[in-house]
């Protein structure tokens, strides 16, 4: 079954105080949004890779034309209406939804997730990581939820039935994955700095 990744790169970034789109913010030498495209090339899972960007994000349109994937621009609402909008637009059916501000996130991770949900037999799939895991690496946290007696966040990855988006109730696998590579992504100048001080240490 055909697996699309479709890369969420329209946001303002408000919380993230460099003029820079966060997209393009650079880790390690290279644009954010450049990595996640790396690890998303790697996964033998995905087959293939569309970015939605809005009005926002006008430099990350222009960089990734030298790549070879489909650049949607979304009217740039908010998250969730740009990603119902950009599957609708493409007409994905198996779709995984990641956030383009990713920047330690691995092929072998995103096939085990894709990997998962079709396991799961269920029309979505929601990856979380444990709130005492983004709270030990400093990440910062917007909403958290109880899942089996503990507190987890959303991490930014989700894998959907394209062909329900619209569907109010979808039965859901919720999956935790205490890992680092999944905890981390940049909302702020703060965040950025703790991810180049881990690449810097060897220690992602």
């Amino acid at each position: 079954m055909t697996v699309t990744a479709l890369v969420m790169a329209g946001g303002k970034g408000t919380r993230f105080t460099m003029p820079e789109e966060k997209p393009m913010i650079r880790v390690g030498g290279k644009p954010v949004v450049e990595l996640v495209l790396t690890a998303l090339k790697n996964a033998k899972r995905v087959d293939f890779v569309a970015v939605a960007v809005s009005p926002n994000t006008p430099k990350t349109a222009q960089f990734l034309k030298s790549f070879p994937v489909k650049v949607l621009e979304t009217p740039g609402k908010e998250y969730v209406s740009d990603m119902q909008y950009a599957v609708k637009a493409l007409q994905l059916q198996t779709v995984l939804t990641i956030a383009a501000d990713m920047p330690l996130i691995t092929g072998q991770i995103i096939d085990d997730i894709i990997e998962h949900y079709f396991e799961s037999r269920k029309s979505a799939l929601a990856v979380v990581v444990p709130l005492k895991t983004k709270q030990k690496l400093k990440m910062g946290i917007d909403y958290a939820f109880e899942f089996k007696g503990k507190f987890v966040v959303p991490s930014g990855i989700n894998v959907n039935d394209g062909k329900r988006i619209d569907d109010s109730e979808l039965e859901q696998e919720v999956y935790v994955l205490d890992t680092t590579e999944v905890a981390v992504n940049i909302n702020t100048l703060n965040e950025l700095r703790i991810v180049e001080k881990k690449i810097a240490k060897g220690n992602p």
